[in-house]
């Protein structure tokens, strides 16, 4: 059985730069669903705390999140958010099902 790879990506945008970020995120959203092995792909924002984004991914597994990651539009994706957040990019936390 294949063990999927699941991620929080966790974000700060900058004061005023929510709208922006939030365009962004749900473009990208779009392509990254439409993937192979993306199985989720969802965009949250924290309620006490709307500038906080947290998007959980799903993948079918290992490969499907290398494949993920050589997209050619992850980069100008990156290239784009990074001056609207407040942290340099991204912080990932990887998580394991409890079985």
């Amino acid at each position: 059985m294949r063990k999927t790879k699941t991620l929080l990506a966790e974000f700060t945008a900058r004061e005023g730069a929510e709208g922006e970020v939030s365009r962004l995120i749900q473009e990208y959203a779009d392509r990254v669903r439409d993937e192979e092995g993306n199985l989720a792909f969802e965009i949250y924002t924290k309620t006490a705390f709307p500038r906080a984004f947290w998007i959980f991914e799903v993948y079918r597994d290992e490969a499907a999140f290398q494949a993920h990651l050589k997209a050619p539009y992850g980069g100008p994706f990156n290239k784009a958010l990074a001056p609207l957040i407040e942290e340099d990019a991204s912080v990932l936390t990887f998580l394991d099902a409890v079985d």
